[in-house]
């Protein structure tokens, strides 16, 4: 029986080995797209140097917003939605950086085999065998094997076909990590516009109250007039009116109050309503100290979690490429066995069953219609339309800075002419009365004057409101909420729902 000869194995091993260096398909190499030198609607209250985005909303000088973020960052279920996200990611990292490791299973079983009489191994009836004639013992017809033992596999990454499919996992698993940064920039940004919303209604909310409060005094000064015979029943009838129109700017109000309370509520983790106490008292907008900085554009690269995750998915898809191609060259594994086989349990575990087995293996493939060409094109057209996502997610975080610059911009003016607007109303509004006491002009002049000063301070409200929104939406447009140079920090709460460890953060290439 011929020996095994080891030298032969290993020398298969050491030509593997030796070509391993070689890795097939094309080399990743990250966009360095053209950036524009600076701003376009930069406006007065805004500054364009480097700043730390980190924690924007604390720029808006309000101690309750900064409670209201903080909570939602710990409790948002859209976040712990993606930190399982990352979860899996990490995993599937695990999975494919497996494949460069040997493979180790444990084998064993029980089978009864039938035995042809007719096949090798047979030896039929041994009853007439003459005395000292070696022959072997006749297998009988029906027999029970039983194996266990070692099975071992380990492909030999040639080609680097796995080294490629693990660089995939791994910027797979930094587009994760970009992702839930940028549901983390979302939910700060939400968080801020929905209670910016709520003090603009409250607002709003105290200025339909103070007018229904003046105009309860001008008809009742309209109603003594009336009494004493210097004023018509009209004037009653039209102080009536504009009494009546008033208050039915109320109920809409609140129920508009009353959604954005339940809003926040579900951003922070809470039930629909669990906000309305804490929240009952109104509050001035709040606002941002001025200027404030906004960086340069080309701080978009690193600092917007959504341009990032399309940068590590271009290379994700460039890194699938190398596995497609490696499907086309030769794959070599090394095969080792290790078993106790015998056809009796009384001596299965003597050392005379033991056999093992050890040896290369190629596998090539020669014809398959094309098949593995064709996902060879097909991962090219993803790598393409990743590369094309990218550019345009570019353009678009480009786009939405501009937009939100230009808002700023605009409703900042708008909030200075319908301040002075305002307040030229009050005096008119208050002359006006005057004058209408005096018997100097007709009560339509009140009425003008209440209608249009009514007007105004909501529109002042309003812009108010618009002002701070362009300011949220502009941080959310740059990406603030997260600190680029610190790795992904998940709060407490949401972690604890997680299985992350920091064995498993520490297997993932920066």
């Amino acid at each position: 029986m011929p020996r095994f000869r080891p030298p032969a194995a290993g020398a298969a091993l050491v030509i593997a080995l030796t070509l391993s260096g070689c890795t097939v398909g094309p080399d990743y190499k990250a966009p360095e797209p053209a950036m524009p030198p600076g701003w376009e609607e930069l406006s007065s209250g805004v500054i364009q140097q480097p700043t730390d985005l980190s924690r924007w909303w604390t720029l808006l000088g309000d101690p309750t917003l900064d409670q209201l973020v903080n909570e939602a960052i710990r409790d948002n279920l859209t976040l712990r939605e993606a930190v399982a996200r990352l979860d899996e990611s990490r995993a599937r990292y695990r999975v494919a950086r497996s494949a460069l490791f040997p493979q180790l299973d444990t084998v064993s079983s029980i089978t009864g085999n039938l035995a042809s009489e007719n096949g090798p191994g047979f030896s039929g009836d041994t009853t007439d065998v003459p005395d000292g004639v070696d022959i072997p013992v006749a297998t009988p017809k029906v027999y029970g094997e039983y194996t266990v033992g070692l099975a071992a596999s380990w492909e030999l990454d040639v080609f680097g076909r796995v080294r490629r499919s693990v660089e995939s996992a791994t910027a797979l698993t930094e587009a994760s990590e970009d992702d839930l940064r940028d549901v983390l920039v979302i939910v700060c940004a939400d968080v801020a516009q929905t209670y910016v919303t709520i003090r603009t209604i409250q607002q709003r909310l105290a200025v339909a109250r103070e007018n229904l409060g003046s105009q309860e005094e001008i008809f009742r000064l309209t109603q003594t007039r009336f009494e004493l015979g210097v004023a018509s029943g009209l004037d009653v009838a039209q102080a009536t009116q504009v009494l009546a129109t008033t208050r039915t700017l109320v109920p809409p109000l609140e129920l508009a109050l009353t959604i954005e309370l339940n809003r926040l509520g579900v951003l922070l983790g809470e039930q629909p309503g669990a906000l309305r106490d804490r929240l009952a008292n109104s509050a001035p907008v709040p606002h941002p100290q001025e200027p404030f900085a906004v960086g340069l554009p080309v701080n978009l690269l690193r600092q917007r979690p959504d341009i990032r995750r399309a940068e590590r998915q271009l290379a994700a898809a460039t890194a699938r490429i190398g596995v497609a191609v490696g499907d086309l060259y030769p794959r070599f594994s090394l095969l080792g066995t290790f078993a106790l086989d015998s056809t009796q349990v009384a001596n299965l575990f003597e050392g005379k069953s033991g056999t093992f087995g050890v040896g290369p293996q190629m596998i090539w493939n020669v014809f398959d219609a094309g098949r593995l060409r064709a996902q060879l094109n097909a991962e090219e057209a993803v790598t393409a339309q990743a590369l094309a996502r990218y550019e345009r997610q570019l353009l678009i975080a480009l786009q939405e800075v501009e937009n939100a610059l230009a808002a700023y911009g605009q409703t900042r003016e708008e909030r200075g002419a319908v301040t002075d607007a305002v307040h030229a109303s009050s005096e008119a509004l208050d002359l006006s009365i005057l004058l209408y006491k005096d018997g100097l002009v007709d009560f339509q002049n009140v009425l003008d004057a209440q209608r249009t000063l009514l007007d105004l301070e909501e529109r002042l409200a309003i812009t108010n409101g618009n002002v701070v929104r362009s300011v949220v939406q502009l941080y959310l447009a740059l990406g603030g909420g997260w600190d680029p140079t610190a790795p992904p920090e998940v709060p407490q709460r949401v972690a604890a729902t997680t299985e992350v460890t920091a064995d498993d953060e520490d297997t993932v290439a920066p």
